[in-house]
């Protein structure tokens, strides 16, 4: 099962990954949307885990531009924002919605259900 992490913020993403690859998940990581866009026609992924606020393309633009890449993707968000607006539309295209600083054990247990692991 492969999963790309996308945030803007650089320290965090690269810290998930790396501790979603000590429990043996195979995780990449982007701190764009752009990026984003370009792993997916590259990387068959699985699950795409998203940040919500971000610079040029935000998490929920972000997921409308993959669906049409990848209409089988499975989608997490995360948000250190959590208003009730973006749980909304967050939650109507995802798999979970988390608000950060998020609990690796929180996370991983979202990503289990929403692979079906």
């Amino acid at each position: 099962m492969r999963i790309l992490l996308v945030d803007d913020e650089l320290e965090l993403v690269s810290a998930l990954a790396e501790r979603l690859s000590f429990r043996g998940f195979d995780a990449d990581w982007v701190t764009s949307g752009e990026e984003a866009i370009e792993k997916v026609t590259e990387i068959k992924y699985d699950l795409a885990i998203l940040d919500v606020k971000m610079p040029r393309i935000s998490g929920l633009e972000l997921r409308k531009e993959l669906e049409q890449i990848c209409p089988d993707l499975k989608y997490i968000f995360l948000s250190g924002h959590g208003s009730e607006a973006d749980y909304k539309e967050g939650t109507s295209g995802a798999d979970s919605y988390l608000i950060k600083p998020v609990k690796i054990e929180d996370l991983v247990e979202k990503i289990n259900i929403a692979l079906g692991i």
